[in-house]
């Protein structure tokens, strides 16, 4: 199969979705990789190292989607690569369809099979393609948050880690898988006071065992969350549904009862937010301020880190990819984890968090296949 990288568009995204050492690994099972010129120079790899492993580079993204039967990306198609895609087309890349009903149009009408890097799942239920962007954005969201908690950045003027003497930051987390254990360890390992609200006892214990006690943790309640929401210098927004809109946890009522210039982080904002007040924003322009409480809702978090994130995801997505390739849909069918990456497919939405969110009809993607066949 051809398999097509195209340049990513969104703004201040740099990541790349096929890295040199994994289009190697494409070449050597038997697939033609076409890499837009240029697509890999944000996360420092040229063309010619594509070139050397035996990819071709084409002018353009036309190029890419006119020749490729599969795209490969890392962030959501934009409006201008629906228009590019065709029934014939297999797209591989993060979707986060939920709270985008015109981007599920867009896909929906161009007829392709979509497969959503955050739905594909693995035996003990976790989201393996998600996992390696939710460590980095978990990492980064402390990074954001300290940089934010200064004053000349809207913050109340608070150095995260303390001094001695003057005690450190409380951070919140609201979300105890894999963006919160990572935000967590980021925050305790800068001596920030950490406490982690999450309704799984089990993961609570697995969090406690970790982290030695040495990181707070309580069972998430209405009560729970708004004692500790107003008692936090920041909070990180860590909650995810597989394929749905986030609650909304912290709603606009809280903020007045918040700390003035205290930080609120919505790593969630990939599926609507967790907070009520967030949009999106970008690397640009990161932050806003509502009620005195400043927000960092930046969409694409990973990829202000796009070299560790494109070699991260990479490691994460290569296999089923080279499947995909190989065996086309039929890699569906003999994986079912992989299959529940599927969101649309043949003009149908395929993943059922993703219908009941947006009002679509699930069609079962087997279904979908003997219709056709």
């Amino acid at each position: 199969m051809r398999i097509g990288v195209p340049t990513e568009i969104k703004a201040n995204e740099h990541r790349v979705g096929v890295t040199p050492t994994a289009a190697r690994e494409y070449v050597a099972h038997g697939h033609e990789v076409l890499v837009q010129a240029g697509a890999g120079l944000g996360a420092g790899f040229e063309d010619a190292d594509y070139e050397r492993i035996g990819a071709k580079i084409l002018p353009d993204a036309d190029a890419v989607f006119g020749e490729a039967g599969m795209i490969v990306k890392v962030k959501e198609p934009q409006p201008s690569e629906w228009a590019r895609l065709t029934k014939d087309h297999i797209l591989y890349t993060y979707l986060h369809l939920a709270p985008d009903p015109a981007q599920t149009k867009g896909l929906v009408e161009s007829g392709c099979a979509a497969i959503a890097y955050e739905t594909v799942t693995d035996n003990t239920g976790g989201l393996p393609l998600l996992a390696p962007m939710s460590e980095v954005a978990g990492r980064i969201a402390i990074f954001a948050a300290g940089e934010t908690l200064l004053k000349h950045n809207g913050g109340m003027g608070l150095l995260l880690s303390g001094v001695p003497g003057v005690a450190p930051a409380r951070v919140v987390v609201l979300g105890g898988g894999v963006v919160g254990l990572n935000a967590a360890r980021m925050a305790l390992g800068l001596n920030a006071n950490v406490v982690v609200l999450e309704r799984s006892i089990p993961r609570m214990r697995e969090l406690d065992n970790i982290f030695l006690g040495q990181v707070g943790t309580r069972y998430s309640t209405i009560d729970a969350l708004e004692e500790e929401i107003m008692q936090a210098d920041v909070v990180i927004g860590a909650v995810l549904v597989a394929g749905a809109a986030a609650p909304k946890l912290v709603r606009r009522e809280h903020l007045s009862r918040m700390r003035n210039g205290s930080v609120l982080v919505d790593v969630s904002i990939d599926q609507g937010g967790c907070f009520e007040t967030s949009k999106p924003t970008t690397h640009a322009d990161p932050t806003y301020t509502i009620d005195g409480v400043v927000h960092y809702c930046v969409a694409n978090m990973p990829g202000a880190a796009p070299r560790t994130s494109s070699e991260a995801l990479n490691n994460a997505t290569l296999r089923q990819g080279i499947a995909l390739a190989t065996q086309g849909l039929d890699a569906l069918k003999r994986d079912k984890h992989l299959a529940h990456g599927l969101n649309v497919h043949a003009g149908a939405v395929t993943h059922p968090a993703v219908a009941t969110a947006l009002g679509y009809d699930f069609v079962d993607p087997f279904s979908v296949w003997a219709d056709a066949a």
